[in-house]
């Protein structure tokens, strides 16, 4: 039975992942850092995941996890939960610890390696996006049958209080002038795509840019939620020449990568959908029915 190795498994992303491939009788292991949340960890567990310790950072722990394995998938990143600068950062992390999984794949002979990237941001230059477009371009060296995932704005994070859109209270920052389209994307979506790109031919060798089935603009989500919620949110416009003189002024990394990726939210990153979506049998989620999911109480 095939093995697959989800690295990132208690983050977001990560965990959604394992939960879709349990749910469809998968045989999934989660590496587990020892500083791992032990709920996380319990919650992988119960899901029906082999959870094993191990660190990017550290290759031989990589070596073991990838035992018995038939293809990885990872979604680890630094930023921004447990970034620490010079132990845990985009380049120990993003950059040589992607690259020492890499590595590892290919001692075990892995048969597909799944990486989850961050969209092509072709004006910015900033540190994630070096680590990332870097560890892609060694992941297409490797001789390994590769999908590099390329999601557009998470929803969960773009549209929540970590980044000044807070529903509850009606208050939104906005970046730029709110008015370019984006293709917001769930948490979800982006889980059913891994899931649906293990052994299918249009995931060999193959970059995938991901949306959601709309492309609204700041302020057309502004609307949705004002018409669901039956409240007017305040605003507060961040100017994009203040996010590049934010950008230009931050001295660490992860400060850096934060305000450039602001700064892409405020240019738009409209992404057509339809042809994916039906390629990969991906039943999307709307913006519409993520307000509706915030906006229900718990």
């Amino acid at each position: 039975m095939s093995r697959i190795l989800v690295v990132g498994a208690t983050g977001m992303l990560g965990s959604e992942i394992c939960h879709q491939l349990t749910a469809l009788g998968k045989s999934v292991r989660g590496l587990v850092r020892d500083s791992s949340d032990p709920l996380k960890v319990s919650r992988l567990q119960a899901f029906g995941v082999e959870t094993v310790q191990g660190d990017v950072r550290d290759r031989a722990s990589l070596n073991r996890a990838c035992q018995g394995v038939t293809a990885v998938i990872t979604t680890v990143s630094a930023m921004p939960f447990s970034y620490q600068p010079g132990v845990n950062d985009l380049q120990t992390a993003d950059l040589n610890g992607v690259t020492n999984l890499i590595e590892a794949a290919k001692a075990n002979q892995i048969s597909q390696f799944i990486y989850a990237s961050i969209p092509a941001m072709i004006n910015l230059d900033f540190p994630l996006q070096r680590a990332k477009r870097e560890v892609e371009r060694r992941l297409k060296e490797s001789g390994l049958v590769y999908t590099i995932l390329r999601p557009s704005c998470f929803m969960e994070v773009w549209l929540s209080p970590a980044v000044g859109f807070d529903p509850a209270h009606a208050k939104a920052a906005i970046y730029g002038m709110g008015q370019n389209p984006i293709s917001w994307i769930a948490v979800h979506d982006v889980a059913q795509f891994a899931v649906a790109s293990l052994d299918h031919p249009a995931a060999k060798n193959a970059i995938l840019d991901l949306g959601g089935p709309e492309a609204l603009s700041p302020l057309d989500v502004v609307k949705l939620f004002e018409q669901a919620s039956g409240h007017s949110f305040e605003l507060q416009f961040v100017p994009k020449e203040a996010l590049e003189v934010q950008q230009a002024a931050a001295t660490d990394p992860m400060q850096q990568s934060f305000s450039a990726l602001m700064r892409f939210v405020a240019s738009g990153n409209p992404i057509e959908m339809s042809a994916a979506l039906q390629t990969f049998a991906v039943q999307p989620t709307t913006v519409e029915a993520y307000i509706r999911h915030v906006l229900t109480p718990a």
